[in-house]
């Protein structure tokens, strides 16, 4: 009877425990950039609440987070204020002391049109899906967006403003684990906004 008293609490210790690892919990505290790393010269900065990101360089910026993830959920709303070009990576590496992506797909963030936000683009492999045409105007050009992202090992799923956009298992991924991070393309155009930055931690180490 013991033991199995203690077999019982052993399991609902683990449940617990298990619960407790998949909330959702701020990757963004709304003040300040603390659990983010900048990587290269672009401009990122808190302004009421939000993620600002700016470019003041024509080159490539990143805002990472300090830990890696494999498998998560993320949350987060995003504001274009300008004509550029950004992004949501993950599994993210860079060249040390550079903005030079050694790996890391990216969940696209382009308001413009037929530019593809929320689909997956991969440095040095191009596009790897598309949302479909009919969803290319999902995305708010002037006002604020949601998107809700899940990556489990190679299989990526993206939702924009509640819509479906893409569901996808990547035959070739070339990473399984790294940072997130938030881009400005190069070429001077970026202005875009970031808040309400949640995560679901999926990964098991």
């Amino acid at each position: 009877m013991q033991n199995n008293t203690v077999r019982s609490l052993f399991i609902l210790l683990l449940a617990a425990t298990c619960l407790c690892a998949q909330e959702w919990a701020p990757l963004f505290n709304g003040k300040d950039l603390s659990g983010w790393v900048k990587i290269g010269d672009e401009s990122w900065t808190v302004e009421d609440g939000t993620i600002h990101g700016t470019a003041v360089t024509k080159e490539y910026g990143y805002l990472r987070t300090a830990k890696n993830y494999v498998d998560f959920d993320l949350s987060l709303k995003f504001k274009c204020e300008g004509d550029g070009n950004s992004g949501v990576f993950f599994h993210a590496e860079f060249k040390p002391g550079t903005a030079d992506v050694v790996q890391g797909p990216q969940f696209e963030i382009d308001c413009g049109l037929n530019k593809h936000t929320a689909g997956v683009y991969d440095v040095g492999r191009g596009w790897i899906v598309w949302p479909s045409p009919e969803n290319e105007m999902v995305v708010r050009t002037e006002d604020w967006n949601e998107y809700l992202l899940k990556v489990v090992g190679n299989h990526y799923v993206a939702h924009l403003n509640g819509v479906a956009m893409i569901d996808y298992t990547d035959p070739k991924p070339k990473g399984a684990d790294g940072g997130i991070a938030l881009q400005l393309h190069s070429g001077g155009r970026g202005n875009f906004r970031f808040k309400d930055i949640y995560i679901r931690d999926l990964s098991h180490r």
